[in-house]
C-alpha cells in the first residue's frame, strides 16, 4: 500500500508500548501464570511459557518474580486463578479490532470492552466476526537496509515461514507461533537483530486510516488497551504517513 510505511507504522506501535511499561509486568505475570497453568512449568517441554519469560526478562523483571508466577501457574503457591477470553469488533472505517483478555471476572471485562467500543466509536460484534481476518503468527521486522537475501537464507534454514520485504525497505520474517522463539535466536546469532518481534494476530488485509479518523482509531486502541484485564489488542488498521 502506498499511503502507509510497515517500518512507520511497527515504530509507533513500539513507542507506544513503550510509554505503557507501567502496565507491564502485570500483563507478564498473567501470562506467564496462564502458561504454566495450561502448559506446564517447564519452558523447554511450553512454547508459551518459554515465549512469557522470553518476554519478562526483555523487560528486566527479576527472576524471583518470574519463578513465582510459574508456581501460582502450577498451583504450588495460591494466587488468582484467571481465565481468557477474546472480544472482536469494529472500529473506525470498518477495521477489525481483537481484544485478548485474562481476567478473574468475565462479567467486568465484556462491560469494559464494551463500553469502551462503545464511547469511541466502535462496534463490539459477536464471536468469530473478525477473527477470521487474522493469522497467529511469529512476526520479526528488520530494519530498511537489512542484507535481505542473507536474511532470508539465515530465516529460512532456521524454520521460518515467510519473509516478506516492503515497499519501504523494511524485512518482515514469518514464523509459526511455536517455532519464533527458536527462529529469533537462530537469526540473532547469525548476526540478524530484530527491531521488533512478537507472537501476534497479524491482518490478512489492511484498514488505512489518515486525519481524523486514525486519531479517533487511536483512542479506541488506547482506551482497550489501558483496560487493566487486557493483555492484547489487534488491529486491521495502519496509520497513513
Amino acid at each position: 500500500m502506498a499511503g502507509h510505511s510497515k517500518w512507520a507504522n511497527i515504530q509507533h506501535r513500539k513507542g507506544r508500548q513503550d510509554a505503557k511499561r507501567g502496565k507491564i509486568f502485570t500483563k507478564l505475570i498473567k501470562e506467564i501464570t496462564v502458561a504454566a497453568r495450561m502448559g506446564g512449568g517447564d519452558p523447554n517441554f511450553n512454547p508459551r511459557l518459554r515465549l512469557a519469560i522470553d518476554n519478562a526478562k526483555g523487560e528486566n523483571m527479576p527472576g524471583e518474580n518470574i519463578e513465582r508466577a510459574i508456581k501460582r501457574g502450577t498451583g504450588e503457591l495460591e494466587g488468582v486463578s484467571y481465565e481468557e477470553a477474546r472480544y472482536e469488533g469494529y472500529g473506525i472505517g470498518g477495521a477489525a479490532v481483537m481484544v485478548d483478555c485474562l481476567t478473574d471476572n468475565k462479567t467486568r471485562t465484556v462491560a469494559d470492552v464494551r463500553h469502551a467500543f462503545s464511547k469511541y466509536g466502535g462496534n463490539m460484534g459477536t464471536d468469530g466476526c473478525v477473527a477470521f481476518q487474522f493469522t497467529h503468527c511469529g512476526q520479526l521486522m528488520f530494519a530498511p537496509g537489512t542484507d535481505e537475501d542473507a536474511l532470508m537464507e539465515a530465516a529460512l534454514e532456521a524454520g521460518a515461514e515467510d519473509v516478506v520485504s516492503n515497499e519501504d525497505g523494511s524485512v518482515e520474517v514469518i514464523t509459526a507461533p511455536n517455532d519464533y522463539s527458536v527462529v529469533k535466536e537462530a537469526l540473532e546469532k547469525a548476526g540478524f537483530k530484530p527491531e521488533f518481534g512478537e507472537v501476534t494476530m497479524k491482518p490478512q488485509n489492511e484498514t488505512e486510516l489518515a486525519g481524523d479518523d486514525a486519531m479517533r482509531m487511536q483512542k479506541l486502541l488506547d482506551a482497550l488497551e489501558n483496560l487493566d484485564d487486557v493483555q492484547e489488542v489487534y488491529t486491521s488498521a495502519v496509520f497513513d504517513d
